[in-house]
């Protein structure tokens, strides 16, 4: 295992500006002017969908372009934002890539850096003490509680996010899917790939048509 350690400098959830939204929300919650039910539908499209559609769409291409991909593991930040996905927390991007021998596993260890550009807004699981202490102590573990048990022989890395540097996994493109075109690809490749809890779907999991996410996300676990 590789634990890559950055001095932090963080954007920490419980943040001045963060725990004013909190007390907002609060108190418009009493007066009935929101509904929570509604605010966490909102959020759960934001990290269920629109931005790990974003990161799975750079996946995609990364799998059908061996030049995109060289780029991308070369400048994450610029081969990104050549697909339109820039902004605040995604400024510093490098992109880590699976292969057969190592497997590679994101987590911020002390608060919830994130690459929200590419992966929308992190799961509760990921800004858990639990998860951000066990992800650098037993990696293979926490994967194996994410129902990905890799071989003994596998390499684990384990990348620490900062405010200053996030990084996002490019997995392994899946087996028989030649032919696919990249909208096809992106269907395959869900959040947890990309965060390294998971694996892409394998192909002829998802019926013609299907949209993507996919309905479950497996290694999910909110």
């Amino acid at each position: 295992m590789s634990h890559d350690h950055h001095d932090h400098h963080h954007d920490n959830e419980l943040d001045p500006f963060a725990a004013r939204v909190k007390a907002l929300e609060t108190i418009l919650t009493e007066k009935g002017l929101i509904d929570p039910a509604a605010i966490d539908t909102i959020v759960e499209t934001y990290e269920h969908k629109v931005g790990p559609r974003n990161g799975a769409r750079v996946v995609a291409k990364a799998w059908a372009d061996p030049g995109f991909a060289e780029w991308l593991e070369r400048d994450a930040t610029a081969a990104i934002a050549s697909l339109g996905y820039t902004g605040r927390q995604g400024e510093h991007m490098q992109a880590v890539f699976n292969a057969p021998d190592t497997h590679n596993l994101i987590v911020c260890t002390l608060c919830s850096c994130y690459p929200w550009t590419v992966l929308g807004v992190p799961p509760v699981w990921y800004k858990a003490p639990p998860y951000r202490s066990q992800a650098v102590i037993n990696p293979r573990g926490v994967l194996a509680e994410f129902g990905l048990v890799l071989p003994e022989e596998t390499r684990i890395r384990v990348w620490d996010s900062t405010a200053e540097l996030r990084y996002m996994v490019v997995p392994m493109r899946p087996v028989e899917t030649e032919g696919l075109s990249e909208n096809e690809l992106a269907k395959l490749v869900t959040r947890d790939s990309m965060i390294g809890t998971g694996l892409p779907l394998r192909p002829g999991s998802l019926g013609p048509g299907a949209l993507w996410p996919p309905a479950a996300d497996p290694g999910a676990a909110t």
